[in-house]
């Protein structure tokens, strides 16, 4: 058995045209995604001055459709559940009261505080609340990805966060452009951990163990803004990339392969 066995069996795999993905925790099957930043539209008129209409009915309604697709045993989000910084106003928490009431009762849900997510403890009962840094979840690591995370997600198999809303601005051949959001995948890079002192006993820092796949969920929530994975001089959000990941890959929500992410 190479020194790398242990970390083979965990997958955490897309659902297909969608940026959720599904995973195995112990004897559950979880769905996992990121960034809903329920509220989104609220935020803008109050922040900006932009009014735009609630998309509130669509993103529940697509989750909806991702759970009866998938038939989880838990729901998982990796932060930034809600969208505002403190507690939620009306508009948001009347989003998120609707979505909890419309999730099948017999659904456990857990969610990574993300740093939109506030008080969030404090009212959402039914749910379990974990800090932004993380935890495991069978042999899946878990986190937001605004701050380190914590010792225990490192030693997982595979960490997923979300927080970088990561995405790749296309250009067809008569020189229109989209923006398209995109999975990031890789494996841990060792060197931005190994000065970190939380991090002394983490096992494959200090042998030659092969380290984590890294999983970066694109945001759940269409209109949020993203770090643009193959523009230069974009800088990352998370404070370990992109130094910590090692050959990261995009991929598009379809599946489709862009290759080196800094090479898109």
């Amino acid at each position: 058995m190479g020194p790398d066995a242990h970390r083979s069996g965990a997958a955490v795999e897309p659902v297909p045209g969608e940026p959720a993905a599904v995973a195995t925790v112990g004897d559950e099957r979880a769905l996992l995604i990121a960034d809903y930043h329920a509220g989104y539209e609220a935020g803008l008129r109050y922040e900006r001055g932009v009014d735009v209409p609630s998309h509130a009915p669509d993103r529940r309604e697509r989750l909806l459709s991702v759970l009866e697709r998938t038939e989880p045993d838990r729901l998982v989000v990796l932060g930034d559940l809600m969208h505002s910084i403190g507690d939620p106003g009306g508009a948001e928490r009347g989003e998120l009261e609707v979505l909890f009431e419309s999730v099948p009762a017999t659904l456990d849900v857990t969610v990574v505080k993300g740093n939109h997510d506030g008080g969030i403890g404090s009212w959402l009962e039914d749910a379990t609340i974990v800090p932004g840094a993380g935890t495991v979840l069978g042999p899946v690591g878990v986190c937001h990805g605004h701050t380190w995370p914590s010792p225990a997600a490192l030693e997982s198999e595979v960490l997923c966060l979300g927080h970088e809303h990561p995405c790749v601005r296309l250009e067809d051949e008569v020189g229109g452009s989209r923006v398209e959001p995109v999975w990031l995948r890789g494996r841990l890079d060792p060197e931005p951990f190994r000065e970190r002192p939380e991090y002394a006993h983490v096992s494959w820092l200090e042998g030659a163990e092969t380290p984590p796949r890294l999983v970066v969920l694109p945001a759940f929530n269409e209109l949020v803004g993203g770090t643009w994975v193959n523009v230069p001089g974009q800088s990352f959000l998370s404070p370990f990339l992109p130094e910590g990941l090692a050959d990261g890959e995009a991929y598009l929500l379809d599946g489709t392969r862009l290759g080196l992410y800094d090479a898109v």
